[in-house]
């Protein structure tokens, strides 16, 4: 048996355990891809929640300030959005702003000498403190640790100020060999058997996770276009918030991106597919209208003047988007004459073809946590469903500009095949909201434009094409 180090608080107090951790974590933390505050030194560390899992394991909540910044001198959970992360499909939703400091969500092993097979998972070997010479590693890569998370979502209860919960009715079988995914951006996520999927938040915010809120929400609907979560756990200190989601994973399955992509590379035709995604968002946006009945409709003039706020920022920053600013601001100025609309509503906040999973014949749409670098109250808001129709359409073109030759004939006849689909669904046809989707889309695009100038110049002009378009008076 590996040594490990000994960490009983009567023993080792937290605060001397962060003596040891804390240049390792300072260092590590913002190389990995779901840190929000990527090329800023974390200049301040603060230590919100330490709690011993077994001998050797330590789940920590952390608090980084980072270069230029202040750290958050009452050391609670940190609510600031953050910078953001590309998803497959497309680029991040705008409107986030750089973070002064987060909130992570850490499983820290600690042991004299670690494994080959943890190599990957090494963080550093601590030289000061009551840790010196101790190897220290992401557990989060360690088999151990994945089989006893599973087994206190299992086995309910608490774990000082860890919280294990489960659905009584979808018990989850034990001996499930775990693997960790190495897909994911912006959270961690563990795979058991190919029956369960395992979503672990890197960063906290107060609160409840919509990724939780939101399935569990939809399976009392009974949506099936949803994966209904068996387990889950929290925090309660020091303040609420999610710390994890379990659910049944589809082993078979593959998101629309890949889909997308292998069409156009074989020269399939995507259209059937595109229907029937769009029935599945109208399936979907019609369970949450039914689950948050509390939306109304939304003020279209705060609305225009955010995205025109928007649009002239991203100006300053691109010279490219200048010519075509006054017509993106008509798209903008024409919201408070246009029809509102259906009502604001709860979405899903971040939808394009990455988002979205086909098995079989059918359509699931998962990952309903929004845009991380957006406030989690923001994601928990009520929004037009245009917007999710928008994201999608926008992932339609930039599938459509993954190589050249672009196809943009690709492109519309996904677009339209999918409001169709969305249309036989709902009741209403997106394409008759032409002023409201118009909008959505240059926003959307706008915000493309600029993340796409500060990350992946070469991609530039996949949405600058859009730009183009959704200049045009009438497009």
């Amino acid at each position: 048996m590996p040594k490990t180090a000994s960490l009983q608080p009567s023993n080792i107090g937290a605060g001397q355990r962060l003596a040891s951790l804390g240049e390792l974590l300072r260092d590590w933390l913002p190389h990995q891809r779901w840190f929000a505050g990527k090329h800023r030194p974390v200049t301040d560390l603060r230590l919100l929640s330490m709690t011993e899992l077994y001998p050797g394991c330590l789940h920590l909540l952390v608090h980084t300030g980072h270069t230029g910044t202040h750290a958050d001198p009452t050391g609670v959970l940190s609510g600031h959005p953050g910078g953001p992360t590309a998803p497959a499909g497309g680029v991040p939703a705008p409107g986030g702003t750089p973070a002064t400091g987060d909130c992570y969500q850490l499983l820290i092993g600690i042991q004299a000498h670690l494994s080959p097979r943890l190599g990957r998972a090494l963080i550093g070997r601590a030289d000061v403190g009551p840790l010196a010479g101790m190897a220290v590693y992401d557990a989060f890569q360690d088999p151990r640790s994945a089989h006893l998370l599973l087994e206190r979502l299992r086995h309910p209860g608490t774990l000082g100020p860890l919280r294990f919960e489960a659905d009584p009715d979808q018990p989850v079988p034990a001996g499930l060999a775990p693997r960790l995914l190495d897909a994911e951006q912006s959270n961690s996520s563990l795979v058991y058997g190919d029956a369960y999927i395992l979503k672990v938040f890197r960063r906290i915010q107060p609160g409840v996770n919509p990724d939780l809120e939101v399935p569990v929400a939809l399976a009392a609907q009974g949506c099936d276009r949803v994966p209904a979560p068996v387990a889950w756990f929290r925090t309660t200190q020091p303040q609420e918030a999610t710390l994890g989601v379990l659910q049944p994973f589809l082993p078979d399955a593959s998101d629309g991106w890949t889909l997308a992509l292998h069409a156009l590379a074989t020269g399939d035709d995507f259209t059937a597919q595109a229907h029937e995604l769009g029935r599945a968002t109208a399936d979907v946006h019609l369970a949450l209208a039914a689950a948050f009945p509390d939306g109304g409709r939304g003020e279209t003039a705060r609305m225009a003047a955010g995205m025109a706020e928007r649009l002239d920022a991203a100006a300053r920053s691109v010279p490219q988007l200048r010519p075509y600013v006054p017509g993106l601001r008509g798209a903008f100025n024409a919201l408070t004459a246009c029809d509102p609309g259906p009502p604001a509503q709860r979405i899903h906040g971040d939808l394009h073809l990455g988002q979205v999973l086909r098995a079989g014949r059918d359509w699931f749409v998962i990952d309903f946590e929004g845009e991380p670098s957006r406030p989690l109250a923001e994601r928990r808001s009520a929004h037009s469903p245009v917007r999710d129709i928008a994201g999608m359409l926008r992932s339609f073109d930039y599938a459509a500009r993954q190589r050249r030759p672009w196809r943009p004939e690709w492109a519309r006849r996904c677009r339209e095949a999918y409001c169709a689909g969305y249309a036989a669904r709902a009741g209403w046809d997106p394409r008759a909201k032409h002023g409201l989707l118009r909008a959505y889309e240059t926003d959307r695009a706008v915000y493309e434009v600029l993340y796409e100038a500060r990350h992946r110049p070469d991609w530039l002009p996949v949405p600058m094409a859009a730009i183009e378009r959704l200049a045009v008076r009438g497009d």
